[in-house]
């Protein structure tokens, strides 16, 4: 008789929940993403394959691909390989694409191809945020009276230093862009070896 707590027994039978939605629960974050996702104006926003082509293999949606890529932002993984396995095996992905598993190279055209709208869509996060209310437009002025206080220049915000953040955060979601290319790059692998006899 083993003190250790034992495993199951990989070739016995069991009766798993039926259904993806017992796997996640209500407060997991691909919840929000797929509601907020859900009401974007994908067409507005520039997203290119909205109108199905009437003939040939049919496409992924691209609300379902641009659901990936921010669960991929999420999680920070950079690849398209590494995002086309965790579409595979990862049970809130599965969740959140309806169990739907693009191929790397589907991912990254679809990334190359909608650039644009990508960073659109950061945009219009930040809009909804606002709407929400997590970020304020109240402006507090205070009228000649002296404060001691610690007030840094990093922790106060003018309309200028607004436009400058915003235009960094532009920066830095186009930089991310060129990562996410620089790895898929990285992981595609070379003219196979030739073998000589």
């Amino acid at each position: 008789m083993s003190r250790f707590i034992d495993e199951a027994d990989r070739s016995q039978g069991t009766l798993l929940p039926a259904q993806l939605e017992e796997y996640v629960s209500e407060e997991n974050p691909v919840r929000v993403m797929d509601a907020f996702v859900g009401e974007l104006d994908l067409t507005r926003l520039g997203f290119e394959g909205m109108e199905p082509q009437a003939t040939g293999r049919p496409g992924y949606h691209p609300a379902t691909m641009l659901k990936i890529y921010l669960y991929g932002y999420l999680n920070r993984i950079q690849s398209t390989r590494r995002l086309e396995r965790e579409a595979q095996r990862n049970l809130e992905l599965m969740w959140l694409v309806g169990r739907l598993a693009p191929d790397f190279k589907t991912l990254a055209d679809f990334r190359a191809e909608n650039a644009a709208a990508i960073t659109n869509v950061c945009r219009e996060f930040i809009v909804l945020c606002r709407r929400w209310g997590l970020f304020t437009q109240a402006t507090v002025a205070i009228d000649g009276s002296k404060f001691k206080a610690v007030n840094h220049r990093d922790r106060n915000f003018t309309s200028g230093k607004m436009k400058t953040r915003m235009g960094l955060i532009e920066q830095s979601i186009a930089e991310y862009l060129k990562q996410l290319d620089r790895m898929d790059r990285k992981e595609t692998p070379s003219t196979p070896a030739r073998w000589c006899v």
